[in-house]
């Protein structure tokens, strides 16, 4: 990848330093790893130009006398796809979590994890023709619209350019967010529709009630899953469901769902 790591020309020497410095008990050399750099791009050239390189890797590690117990390089996309890279252990990154950025997102046994939820804080009728949010990017069209506010925006982990390109969830419809994405805010048109203070609102999840799923969001902003999930930092309360906290008081229950929060369930 051109990363980190060494390159072909400098791996006889990595090799040799580590050997002697195994020789004299400084350390002890327990793994040999790579990491792919289009997994995610299956038939390209590149993942069996890598295979093979590392597979020479090891072949010239192990004639000068490595004996590591691990051989590692599969990441997410790899470990669904390409038996070939397993060797002795896998680096599920984003997979543990029920995503990929293989082309259309995981397979639809892998169940994302995360869902992220808030609430309505206002909601205020107004007329046709009016501006919402900065820059008045997006009015209102004719008729009477209905507009709730939520209170989460980029710098909760909202994307700003979100504007007009993702959905929410609002009372088991879709509906696009409407507006310039504030630092702490945004707006969605529910037009002739009905919304109330309090109404739950999912930016994204499993899907399993027909909410938007962040494979959609990261497809509308032509980027990859685990770019929106990493987004949503230290601001955004989380709450942990699954069988490994139900019997556990410290976490059971724990977070809180506004003004916005992640539920994390087991993929």
């Amino acid at each position: 990848m051109s990363r980190g790591g060494a390159t072909a020309a400098d791996w006889p020497d990595v090799v040799a330093a580590a050997r002697e410095a195994e020789a004299a008990s400084d350390i002890r050399i327990v793994g040999l790893w790579s990491h792919l750099a289009c997994a995610d791009m299956p038939g390209h050239p590149s993942i069996g130009i890598q295979v093979s390189a590392f597979r020479e890797a090891i072949a010239l590690a192990e004639r000068a006398g490595a004996r590591p117990q691990v051989r590692h390089l599969a990441n997410t996309p790899a470990t669904l796809t390409l038996p070939q890279t397993r060797f002795d252990l896998v680096r599920t990154g984003g997979g543990v979590f029920g995503l990929s950025t293989l082309p259309g997102g995981p397979p639809g046994w892998l169940r994302p994890a995360m869902t992220v939820r808030s609430r309505l804080i206002q909601v205020k009728q107004v007329g046709p023709a009016t501006g919402v949010s900065y820059g008045h990017r997006y009015t209102t069209t004719t008729g009477h619209s209905t507009l709730g506010l939520v209170p989460m925006g980029y710098a909760d982990g909202v994307p700003r350019s979100a504007f007009g390109q993702v959905e929410v969830q609002v009372r088991g419809r879709r509906w696009l967010i409407s507006g310039t994405v504030c630092m702490n805010q945004f707006v969605v048109d529910f037009g002739a529709g009905s919304a109330a203070e309090e109404d739950e609102v999912v930016l994204f999840g499993p899907g399993d009630a027909g909410e938007p799923t962040v494979q959609e969001w990261a497809d509308a902003l032509g980027t990859i899953s685990y770019e929106i999930v990493t987004r949503f930092g230290g601001r955004t309360p989380r709450s942990y469901f699954g069988v490994a906290y139900e019997q556990d008081p410290v976490h059971a229950g724990a977070g809180t769902e506004v003004p916005g929060a992640i539920r994390a369930s087991p993929a």
